[in-house]
């Protein structure tokens, strides 16, 4: 199955990219520049498709993603600490962010041939993102059908969305995923801060899968405080 991965650069999306390679026909990265403040994750996505020999498209959103305003992604606001499945992680919702790319990113795999478009969202996401949720795979796959009916055949593969962040380090590790190679940080600072929800939620599943995370973090025990705080929530 030929098939294009919406790649961000981050741990999810690289594993995906590294298991597509592997168990299908790989064609091309797509990643989206938003104007996300962690936008180094781009660099990391560029990397993955060098590595593994496909073309890469950079895709210019910034002048969409300003109008998404009121995103500590996008907008001049704190990005906070604590778990992932946390309320005050809301904040960090882009809306429609994943809609948006996955209907670009249709598009560019019908007008090149591809069978599939493969996207990393997983069972972690479900809380706070509602484009990440079955449900709405399951709506836009159909929706899909019908924008391209007649023209292209190209279905949605999310073999994640309901399954957990620690299962994609397992499929990650065993296709070979350089997790180092990665970026997960919503602060974008010189290396993961440790205290973001993706940074929790990335130290929890390398924990949880038991593998080793070679992620140098700024506070690399912060999350077990996270994790409990979620727990006794």
């Amino acid at each position: 199955m030929k098939t294009i991965v919406i790649c961000s650069g981050g741990l999810d999306s690289v594993s995906l990219a590294h298991m597509v390679a592997s168990e299908h026909d790989l064609t091309r990265l797509v990643s989206f520049d938003y104007g996300q403040r962690h936008a180094k994750e781009l660099d990391f996505a560029k990397a993955a498709a060098a590595r593994l020999g496909v073309p890469f498209h950079r895709i210019d959103m910034r002048g969409i993603g300003a109008a998404l305003t009121g995103s500590a992604l996008t907008s001049d606001i704190d990005v906070p600490d604590g778990h992932y499945a946390e309320e005050t992680m809301r904040i960090t919702v882009v809306p429609n962010r994943n809609a948006i790319m996955l209907a670009i990113a249709f598009g560019v795999a019908a007008a090149n041939g591809d069978e599939a478009v493969a996207t990393a969202v997983h069972g972690g996401d479900h809380f706070i993102y509602p484009d990440c949720r079955p449900g709405f795979t399951r709506a836009f796959e159909a929706m899909q059908r019908e924008a391209l009916d007649g023209y292209a055949d190209v279905r949605l593969y999310t073999p994640f969305v309901e399954r957990t962040k620690a299962d994609i380090v397992t499929e990650g590790a065993r296709h070979g995923t350089p997790f180092a190679e990665t970026w997960s940080c919503y602060k974008g600072g010189e290396v993961h801060c440790g205290c973001c929800g993706t940074c929790v939620e990335r130290r929890e599943a390398f924990h949880l899968a038991g593998i080793a995370d070679p992620t140098v973090y700024a506070d690399p025990d912060f999350w077990v405080q996270a994790v409990a705080s979620r727990e006794e929530a």
